[in-house]
C-alpha cells in the first residue's frame, strides 16, 4: 500500500499525461500500474519515504530494472516500465517535487526484435467466414473483416462513430495513439459487411440514441475486451491452431500488403506508425517471402 503522498503526486502525474501530453488511456492505465510498482519497490526494499524522493539515484533504478530481468519480465516490458519511470520523473522535476532526473543516466536496452505472428490467406479466409448470418455474428463479420481490411487496432475500431465512416469515399477516420487523426481506406468486402451490419443488426441492437458504430448487445458500445473475446471465439471456430491475438490481424494486413509490393512509407501511414523502423519489423516476414519465392523460381536455387 503506497502512502499518500505518494497518491498525490501519481495523481498528478498521471493528469498530466492526459493533459499535457495526450497520452492515451492504455498509456496512461500502463504507466500508473508501472508506477505503482516501482513505488512498491522504493518503500518496501529501499525503505525511502514519501518525502526522500530526492534521495533515489540511477543505481537505485538500475537495481530495481535487475530484480525485472531476474522475475523473467520481457525486455518489451522492461523498456516500457524504464519509460514510465523516466516520464515520471521528469515530471516530479518540471513540478519541482526533485532538482534532478536520476533516470535519464539509464540507457535503454535494445529491443527483441521478434518477428511478429500473422495468417496467411487461406487463415485469413476460414476466420471471415466463421461468422453466423445472425444479428451478432453480422456484426462480428463487419468487424473481422474491417481490422484486416484496415490494420487498424481494436481500440482505434470500438472508438469510431457513425460520422467516422465515408461509404462514398471508402473511408473512416480513426484516432491513434495521442489521439492522432488518420485516414484509413478500406475495401469492398468490408463495405458489404458494414453496411450489411448497418442495414440489419446495428438497429436491432440499438436501445437508445448512440453515436458508436459498433454496438453490444445491450446497444451500448463495444469494449477492447468484447472484440478480443470475439477475435478468440472465431480462431477457435476456425481452428486455426496459432498463438493469435488482436493484434495478429493487424500484422496481417501489414505483411500481405509488403508480399503484394507496398511501399513501406504508405504501409507505415496506415498503421499510423510514428517512425518508420516500428513498421520495418514486417520487412523480416516479406524477405522470408522472398527466399521462398527465389528457391522455387530460380533455376540454380
Amino acid at each position: 500500500m503506497i502512502g499518500s503522498y505518494y497518491m498525490v503526486i501519481l495523481d498528478n502525474f498521471l493528469m498530466y499525461l492526459k493533459i499535457e501530453k495526450n497520452a492515451s488511456s492504455n498509456t496512461i492505465n500502463g504507466y500508473s500500474t508501472d508506477i505503482i510498482q516501482f513505488i512498491d519497490f522504493l518503500q518496501e526494499d529501499k525503505g525511502i519515504k514519501e518525502t526522500q524522493l530526492g534521495n533515489v539515484d540511477y543505481t537505485i533504478i538500475r537495481e530495481y530494472l535487475g530484480i525485472l530481468y531476474k522475475n523473467n519480465y520481457s525486455r518489451k516490458t522492461i523498456i516500457r516500465k524504464l519509460a514510465a519511470i523516466r516520464s515520471f520523473f521528469k515530471f516530479m522535476v518540471i513540478e519541482g517535487y526533485i532538482e534532478e532526473n536520476p533516470a535519464v543516466q539509464i540507457y535503454t536496452p535494445k529491443t527483441e526484435k521478434n518477428i511478429p505472428e500473422f495468417l496467411h490467406m487461406h487463415e485469413i479466409e476460414a476466420l471471415l467466414n466463421s461468422p453466423e448470418a445472425t444479428v451478432l455474428g453480422i456484426r462480428d463479420k463487419a468487424i473481422l473483416e474491417l481490422l484486416f481490411a484496415t490494420g487498424i487496432r481494436v481500440g482505434e475500431l470500438v472508438n469510431i462513430d457513425n460520422d467516422d465512416v465515408d461509404f462514398g469515399n471508402n473511408t473512416i477516420s480513426v484516432f491513434g495513439k495521442g489521439s492522432k487523426e488518420r485516414i484509413v481506406p478500406f475495401g469492398s468486402y468490408a463495405k458489404l459487411s458494414m453496411e450489411r451490419y448497418l442495414e440489419s443488426s446495428r438497429p436491432k441492437l440499438l436501445k437508445s440514441k448512440n453515436k458508436a458504430f459498433f454496438l453490444n448487445k445491450n446497444g451500448m458500445r463495444l469494449s477492447d475486451r468484447s472484440v478480443r473475446r470475439i477475435i478468440d471465439k472465431y480462431i477457435k471456430k476456425a481452428c486455426i491452431n496459432k498463438n493469435i491475438s488482436p493484434h495478429t490481424l493487424r500484422h496481417s494486413f501489414a505483411t500481405h500488403l509488403l508480399n503484394a509490393g507496398a511501399d513501406l512509407r504508405t504501409v507505415q501511414e496506415m498503421l499510423g506508425h510514428v517512425n518508420i523502423s516500428t513498421t520495418q519489423i514486417y520487412t523480416h516476414i516479406t524477405k522470408e517471402k522472398i527466399k521462398e519465392v527465389y528457391n522455387k523460381t530460380h533455376p540454380r536455387a
